[in-house]
Formats: structure tokens, sequence, C-alpha cells
């Protein structure tokens, strides 16, 4: 018997991903909390800190588009398939796939893609609930289309984070735990007020901290128009993270594969 022939790139990257998708939305309660919590959070502290914060600075200043960014950077940090993979693992379906010509990129790729959908499909509800509050984006309909992209860029990049820690230790506890990584990036940044009101040993870490960058080219497409330089500044953070967290994800496909 012949060994089976290797299929096209994109053919393998087609089969991992659709099967992924298709496995995300048997499983609504494995993501529906990362859409329920941040839109949640985005109520009560508007609800509780709009009146004090606007009254704070200069009238014009929005704290409900201040905060939409917040939540949605929340809905989409950490989201994959992270745990479907620690379950291919343990049942050695993922042990079966290399047994065939499949790509092995393709592995980690083809999960990634429909990490993709998901996120927009986060993504998307929360800013419109921005919209529905009242929150009218400066740089137009464009802009919103803009900041659901640039939140699934970022979500993208965060991906690798959860796969890394699947592939080296094959523990679903691990992998739960990986959500624990965001909570420097999300309480060491500009969450909760700006940059000029943030004093002392906060404000420094908030300087290094790339979701600050993420959040303020994002509340630009909200507030202040097409500001490229703020634009710009959040790309490099999200290209910045990914180029780590791709690294550890494929470094530790790699890995596993040689284990096998």
């Amino acid at each position: 018997m012949s060994a089976a022939a290797p299929a096209g790139f994109f053919d393998d990257l087609r089969s991992i991903s659709l099967r992924a998708i298709r496995l995300t939305w048997r499983d609504p309660e494995a993501f529906l909390p990362a859409l329920v919590i941040p839109v949640f959070f985005f109520v009560v502290n508007v609800g509780a800190l709009q009146k004090f914060v606007e009254g704070s600075f200069p009238a014009g200043f929005d704290y409900k588009a201040f905060q939409l960014p917040v939540a949605v950077v929340f809905a989409v940090t950490g989201v994959s398939r992270a745990n479907a993979l620690v379950l291919d693992i343990q049942d050695g379906y993922f042990d079966r796939l290399l047994l065939t010509p499949v790509r092995r990129v393709t592995l980690l790729l083809g999960l990634m893609s429909a990490d993709v959908v998901l996120i927009v499909a986060l993504a998307t509800p929360v800013a419109l609930l921005g919209v529905i509050v009242g929150i009218r984006p400066a740089t137009g309909f464009i802009g919103m289309v803009a900041f659901v992209v640039m939140a699934g860029l970022w979500g993208l990049a965060f991906t690798g984070f959860p796969y890394s820690i699947a592939l080296r230790t094959g523990n679903p506890t691990a992998v739960n735990n990986a959500f624990l990584l965001f909570f420097p990036f999300a309480f060491l940044t500009t969450a909760y007020l700006p940059q000029a009101s943030i004093t002392g040993w906060l404000a420094t870490a908030t300087k290094f901290n790339p979701t600050t960058y993420l959040l303020e080219g994002m509340r630009a497409l909200l507030q202040d128009g097409w500001a490229w330089a703020a634009i710009l500044h959040s790309l490099m953070a999200i290209a910045g993270v990914g180029a780590v967290s791709f690294s550890l994800a494929f470094a530790a496909l790699r890995g596993r594969v040689k284990r096998n």
C-alpha cells in the first residue's frame, strides 16, 4: 500500500481551520464568557466612574469611548483553541496527524485561522455595544472597522502564548492559567485613566507595556481621528507581542514534532 500523497499547503490549512471552526461553534460555553465578562465590566465601569472621570477632565472627554477599547481587548485576549489542542494531544489525535503528510506548520496556522474568526466574532458585538450607548467614532465607519481589525490582530498576536504552553506541557490546567500572563498587560496600563493622570512606578510600568500603545491607537480611532503616530505605535506593539508569542509557539511545535 502506497503512502498518502501530500496535499497542498492551502488544502492542509483549510482542513485544519475548518475542523477547528466547527468544533468552536459546538462548544459555545468555551467562548461566551469571553464576551459576557468584558461587557459586564464595561457597563459597570462606565456607570460607576463616568461622571467622576469626565468631571475631572476638560469638556468633551468621553469616558465611554475611553473604556470601550479596554472591553474589546479583554474580550479577545487569550482566546484560542489551545484547550482543544491539549485534548487532541491527550487522546492521540495530534500524534496521528503527525503520521500523515500534513505540513507541520499548518497544525498551528489552521488553529490560529479559526481563532481569528472567533476573535472578530467577539470583538464585533462589543464594538457595536459602544455605538449603541452613544459612542460616535471620529473616524466613522471605516475607523470602526479598523478598530475591530486592530483588536483582531492583537488577539491573534497573543494566541502564541497559550499554544506554546499547550504544546510544551500537554496540560489543560497550565493552558487555563495562561490567561494570567495577561494580568500585567491588563492592569499595568492606561485601562482606567489617561497616561497623564498616572504617577509613580505605575507611570513607568505603563510606558513599557505594549497594551498601553495598543489602547492609545484604538482610542485614537474613536476620539481623535486618524492619528497615524498613535496607530503606528499600536501596530508596532502588536507586532512585537506577536513576534515573541509566535516564536515560542512554533518552537514548541518543533519540539513536539521531534519528540514524536
